[in-house]
């Protein structure tokens, strides 16, 4: 059974290799607990030592965030713990009757073999617009924990600038067509059940407000709203210019916006009168997408 000391080792070595960068959020316990083959009550544990060691922090909301790349050692500490570890190693191996000699050989074979894991370099969540593509690329690394550029469906010949496309599964034949050597991996997505679940609450909700930066993505999200909401009032959207909101937002019952609007939004409405968009990644999808970008 893996300990909480084993698996710490091994983030310390996905935070070491870049696997995971400073500001990157760490998957859910759950989740990592899968990928590693251990309780999700010991990923919980890992996860409070390296805390403790300054290596992740605890941020309300989001969970655990990596804080720094290296332990907080300079170059003697290092030195110092990395000669206990092996010394320890040693004593194991001589007592099981190792000589020198095979020590030596072992050491150097092992080297040769480790598998260091890589991080993609370059990620990019895919969309019908670079605003749908941000919303997808948030959720993505909000997540996972993976953050990642956006690619619209009339740019399929920047594919080349990435290792891997995070595609949604209707999209994917629009970039399969196009694909030489970028990894195109499928998301399933949808709006955030917490949302729909207010939105269905709020029983005095007649008119929806929709804002967006772009105007494409308008449809888009509507399409979305009528399919998972199944609202039987009346939605008015429009797209907000400079600083500058619709003027039926002052009308509306709700105001629903999505993250790249939260700033303009959210200075000019009050909190009882918004709601922000926000989409949530299939699990099969997260796991896909941690599969290929870890070597395990």
């Amino acid at each position: 059974m893996k300990t909480a000391k084993h698996i710490a080792d091994r983030i310390r070595l996905f935070i070491a290799t870049k696997q995971f960068q400073v500001g990157d959020v760490m998957p859910s316990t759950r989740e990592l607990g899968r990928q590693l083959g251990a309780s999700f009550h010991t990923v919980r544990k890992a996860y409070h030592q390296l805390a403790g060691e300054g290596l992740l922090r605890s941020e309300a909301g989001r969970g655990f965030v990596v804080n720094r790349q290296n332990m907080p050692l300079d170059k003697s500490q290092r030195l110092e713990m990395g000669a206990e570890r092996i010394r320890t190693v040693l004593e194991e191996l001589i007592g099981n009757g190792l000589d020198e000699d095979e020590i030596e050989t072992l050491f150097q074979e092992q080297l040769g073999f480790i598998e260091w894991p890589e991080r993609l370099e370059s990620c990019a969540s895919a969309g019908f617009t670079h605003e749908h593509a941000a919303m997808i690329s948030r959720a993505i690394a909000s997540e996972v924990g993976i953050k990642s550029d956006t690619i619209t469906t009339g740019e399929t010949q920047k594919m080349v600038n990435f290792d891997a496309l995070f595609v949604p599964v209707q999209l994917m034949r629009n970039f399969r067509e196009e694909s030489d050597s970028t990894l195109l991996l499928p998301v399933v997505y949808h709006l955030k059940p917490e949302l729909l679940i207010s939105l269905s609450e709020r029983t005095s909700v007649s008119t929806i407000g929709l804002v967006s930066g772009e105007e494409k993505t308008l449809n888009i999200l509507i399409d979305e709203l009528k399919l998972s909401l199944k609202f039987q009032g009346s939605i008015m959207a429009g797209g907000a210019y400079g600083k500058s909101l619709p003027l039926f937002v002052r009308e509306v019952d709700i105001v629903l916006y999505p993250h790249t609007l939260a700033s303009l939004v959210e200075k000019q409405l009050p909190e009882r009168r918004r709601m922000k968009l926000e989409y949530t990644i299939d699990a099969r999808s997260a796991e896909i997408i941690r599969s290929e970008l870890w070597d395990q």
